[in-house]
């Protein structure tokens, strides 16, 4: 028996699917649905990209970010990011710190 699922996926997936004659069932989430996707479709490309450390994957990361930064909640998120960036800076020098926990 085939294996299920419920998954968020690309806009333009159906039509591929579509194309390629894969029967499949569309709904449309709810935006408590939506929310709980898009961090199970995080979750899910972190892990793909920490196993391939391939750009495709890192792209995908950045798709679900940007999805993200459109919900109400996320909506300063770019805000905060450069408000960080000017206080603590970013990763640019490469630094690592060692020492005891």
């Amino acid at each position: 028996m085939k294996e299920g699922y419920q998954k968020l996926v690309r806009d333009k997936i159906p039509q591929h699917l579509d194309t390629k004659g894969i029967p499949y069932q569309k709904i449309m989430a709810t935006p408590e649905e939506y929310k709980e996707k898009l961090l199970e479709k995080l979750a899910e490309e972190v892990g793909e990209f920490l196993a391939a450390e391939n750009i495709e994957e890192l792209a995908d990361i950045l798709e679900v970010i940007e999805a993200f930064k459109k919900l109400p909640e996320f909506a300063n998120v770019e805000e905060i990011r450069k408000k960080k960036l000017a206080e603590k800076g970013g990763f640019e020098k490469k630094i690592i710190l060692k020492g005891e926990k």
